[in-house]
C-alpha cells in the first residue's frame, strides 16, 4: 500500500470522527428521541453544532475529490514524492481545518481549506 492510500484511511478515519462529533452534537441539542425518528420535523442544529454539521459536510465534499486523484494514482503507479508531500498537506490542513471551523476562526480556517484544496488539485495535475 502507498503512503498515499495510507493517508487517504487516515482522512477516512479523521471523517469518521468529525461524523460522531456531530451526532454528539445532534443528541445534546435535539435529542436521541428525535434523532431515532425520521425527522420529517427538520430541527436544525444551532451554534457549535451547526458548525460541525457543516464542517462535516465540507469533510465529505473534500473526501470526494481527494480520493479519486489518490487511487488513480495509485493505481497507475505514478505516485512520486511531490504527491506523497500533496498527499499529507491535505491532510494536515485537513485535521487544523475543522476545529478551525467549530470554534469559528474565520481566517485561518479559510487558509487551511484553501491549502488543502490546493493540495487537491495538485494531485490530480499529477495525474493527467
Amino acid at each position: 500500500m502507498t503512503s498515499e492510500l495510507s493517508i487517504l484511511a487516515l482522512y477516512g478515519l479523521l471523517v469518521i470522527l468529525v461524523l460522531v462529533v456531530q451526532a454528539l452534537f445532534g443528541a445534546a441539542q435535539l435529542g436521541l428521541p428525535y434523532l431515532a425518528t425520521a425527522r420529517d420535523e427538520g430541527r436544525k442544529l444551532s451554534g457549535m453544532g451547526a458548525r460541525v454539521e457543516r464542517s462535516l459536510n465540507n469533510s465529505i465534499v473534500a473526501l470526494a475529490l481527494f480520493a479519486p486523484a489518490v487511487l488513480i494514482l495509485t493505481t497507475t503507479s505514478a505516485t512520486t514524492a511531490n504527491s506523497l508531500l500533496a498527499a499529507q498537506i491535505f491532510l494536515i490542513a485537513r485535521v487544523i481545518y475543522a476545529p478551525l471551523y467549530w470554534f469559528a476562526i474565520p481566517w485561518l480556517r479559510t487558509a487551511a481549506w484553501a491549502s488543502g484544496f490546493i493540495a487537491t488539485i495538485y494531485l490530480y495535475l499529477l495525474a493527467v
